[in-house]
């Protein structure tokens, strides 16, 4: 697992600007999705992974916590799936152009529609109810790239708990637009992944310092049971 370095510095900031250390712990379970972005072997399998990150795989234990909290608070979970189309080649040309043609043939083999590649971790605990929505940019908010806005206004869903790999690409990449779009936007520390510590913890300030929240694990399956505890006594 990462090693979570956040200066207080940063955290003085943030309370400076927002009154509060945590803006969105009120959070209310069936307006919230976990986003789990790009648990794929792309990323994950070795020898068949074109961008490894091996600290992905230590956060599969907290993505499984977190969506079994979720869901039993009454919200949903959505896995995020990166799919190369050949169209890339022309409307995402800077990408390629900035990879070398052996990088760029390992992230087309790795990550097309039904290649081993492109299949999520094994152990990741997808069930029946979950969504699955296709991306094809690094944020899967970007225009052209997913549905994923459609789909969860569509749920009446305006609060986003990101996790997945790596941190300071797709996700950070997705979290960021998706404030910009106006969704309640939390970073699970311990449910992202990147290659190193200060990448994961760069990012994470990043996006602290200006674009939402960051959580732990914990901590947010805490704020779902005291929120959903409190929701139903002001029912009764």
């Amino acid at each position: 697992m990462h090693k979570l370095s956040i200066p207080q510095s940063v955290v003085d900031r943030v309370v400076a600007k927002r009154g509060r250390e945590y803006c969105f712990e009120d959070l209310e379970a069936a307006k919230t999705a976990l986003v789990v972005v790009d648990m794929q072997n792309a990323f994950m399998l070795p020898g068949v992974a074109h961008a490894l990150c091996p600290m992905a795989e230590k956060i599969v234990p907290n993505i499984n916590r977190l969506a079994g909290a979720v869901r039993e608070a009454g919200g949903t979970v959505i896995w995020i799936k990166t799919t190369f189309k050949d169209d890339a080649l022309e409307d995402w040309s800077t990408y390629f152009e900035m990879a070398t043609p052996q990088q760029g043939a390992k992230r087309i083999a790795a990550l097309t529609a039904d290649s081993k590649g492109h299949e999520l971790w094994a152990t990741l605990d997808v069930r029946p109810d979950d969504l699955i929505v296709e991306k094809n940019r690094f944020s899967a908010f970007i225009q052209g790239s997913s549905n994923l806005a459609e789909v969860l206004r569509a749920r009446g869903l305006d609060t986003l708990l990101i996790t997945g790999t790596v941190t300071n690409v797709c996700c950070e990449s997705t979290a960021r637009d998706a404030m910009m779009l106006n969704f309640r936007t939390i970073m699970v520390t311990d449910g992202n992944a990147a290659v190193t510590d200060e990448d994961h913890n760069a990012s994470l300030i990043a996006f602290y310092l200006t674009f939402g929240d960051i959580m732990s694990t914990d901590r947010l399956i805490a704020c779902l049971a005291r929120n959903a505890r409190a929701g139903l006594a002001a029912a009764e």
